[in-house]
């Protein structure tokens, strides 16, 4: 006779964050909330801002902490959060300690990686945004997500 382990899973809230409105309403919003979020943060850190039916913010989730110019991460690492919290869309995001949010080839190729990752779960991810101290890069509205399911924020 085996002994099978039952387990519960679930979403414990850290914290809160103020943040000047709850839609998303351009790459712009979503960075000054990843930007808040990140504060002081001297590696990289990876982000999902989790989004409802209507686009607005249920939720942000750190899902890595890096080195000073890399991060690991896998997509099933990314979407955990968002399945758990019934999200319909997601915007991932990481800062680069540096300031220069420019992408990288390794940026572009996660991106793509986790397009195609949200096309399968049915999370739509409606934006990649890397984040600088004041300037960040937004693969939604450079024309660098290729999916059929994302919406850009109104």
């Amino acid at each position: 006779m085996y002994e099978l382990p039952v387990y519960r899973v679930q979403l414990v809230r850290e914290a809160s964050l103020l943040v000047e409105q709850r839609a998303v309403r351009s790459p712009s919003s979503a960075a000054n909330v990843i930007r808040k979020h990140l504060a002081g943060a001297d590696r990289e850190h990876l982000v999902v801002l989790m989004l409802d039916t209507k686009l607005k913010s249920i939720g942000i989730s750190t899902i890595a902490v890096g080195t000073l110019n890399a991060c690991m991460i896998h997509p099933r690492e990314v979407f955990k959060p968002a399945v758990l919290h019934n999200a319909h869309g997601i915007i991932v995001a990481h800062n680069h300690p540096s300031g220069d949010p420019t992408p990288s080839p390794e940026d572009a190729e996660i991106a793509e990686r986790l397009v195609k990752s949200g096309e399968i779960l049915g999370i739509s991810v409606q934006d990649v945004l890397i984040v600088g101290e004041t300037k960040h890069y937004s693969f939604a509205a450079e024309g660098r997500l290729h999916s059929g399911n994302t919406r850009r924020a109104a």
